[in-house]
């Protein structure tokens, strides 16, 4: 019997290395406490699956610890071509951080009393990074001066309007829709969904900034290039900014002054800190100082 065309599904599995030590578990922990993505993936013991767009493709993810790196098992509704399985890997790689090699942070936070237990604690945490930067724009966006319940709901119904969506083990999973699905609704379908228009405004004006920029000068191009194109963003300010550069594109040069990092440092170190004694303990961190602020908010 010919099993119908839609019911076929097709797998290919790869193995992305991660600078050791790498602990996968630290990382679904982690997204667990998420609140920006909360629902948007499954995570079952020591596996994560969740929905993506590749190269113009939906595809889902199956991702699991194999030795000091992961395994990716991809499913698609159509036959997985090179491209798609490289941008898929490299999408996961991205968001997990396998790159990050962490030793030259481990060595100045063993050398902090105060700071090395956060070291033990989340030892082989590497950051976890949103899906997309995309995803964390629209997020930026979309969550200030509004309760995190209203910002995701704006973000799935943004999500939703595309219907990336693919069944795996009979669990449906719904993709992020990538900048040529974004860059295609007018200002007023954003507003409508998104239930704001001054968001919806800001929005179509920073996505179709973001589709004439290329991602990876966005990942690897002078910061401060990068960091004055997301400042010139509608709707995206210093804070947002530094948001998107730690969160979005890995960017750990610099960290935001805000009120939990303050209290995470201040509960770490045992005693408030103000904003100058938290830059001259950041400081020493050089360009560690990102994971730094991001291992205390994680930590706490």
């Amino acid at each position: 019997m010919t099993v119908p065309k839609e019911a076929r599904v097709f797998t290919e599995t790869v193995d992305l290395a991660a600078a050791p030590p790498f602990d996968l578990g630290a990382s679904l922990r982690f997204m667990c406490g998420f609140r920006p993505t909360a629902g948007e993936q499954s995570i079952d013991g020591g596996t994560l699956t969740r929905a993506l767009r590749a190269a113009g493709r939906t595809v889902a993810a199956r991702v699991v610890q194999a030795g000091d790196g992961v395994r990716a098992t991809l499913y698609a509704a159509e036959p997985l071509t090179e491209e798609v399985v490289g941008a898929a890997a490299d999408r996961i790689a991205f968001q997990l951080s396998l790159d990050d090699d962490l030793n030259g942070f481990y060595a100045i936070g063993r050398r902090d009393p105060a700071f090395a237990p956060v070291i033990e604690l989340l030892h082989g945490y590497h950051q976890v990074k949103f899906p997309t930067p995309l995803e964390n724009l629209v997020w930026a966006i979309l969550a200030q001066r509004a309760p995190l319940t209203v910002a995701a709901r704006g973000k799935h119904a943004l999500r939703d309007e595309f219907g990336d969506r693919i069944t795996v083990d009979g669990a449906e999973y719904t993709a992020f829709p990538d900048i040529e699905q974004l860059a295609t609704l007018p200002e007023g379908r954003i507003a409508e969904l998104v239930g704001n228009q001054r968001k919806g405004r800001y929005l179509h004006g920073a996505l179709h900034a973001w589709h004439e920029m290329d991602e990876e000068f966005l990942r690897t191009g002078p910061y401060d290039e990068v960091k004055d194109f997301l400042l010139s963003l509608p709707g995206v300010g210093a804070w947002s900014a530094n948001f998107i550069l730690i969160r979005g594109l890995g960017r750990m040069d610099e960290m935001p002054l805000e009120k939990q990092l303050r209290a995470a440092a201040s509960r770490a170190y045992g005693k408030p800190l103000t904003d100058a004694q938290l830059q001259r303990i950041a400081d020493d961190y050089g360009p560690w100082q990102g994971y730094w602020a991001h291992y205390l908010r994680a930590a706490s």
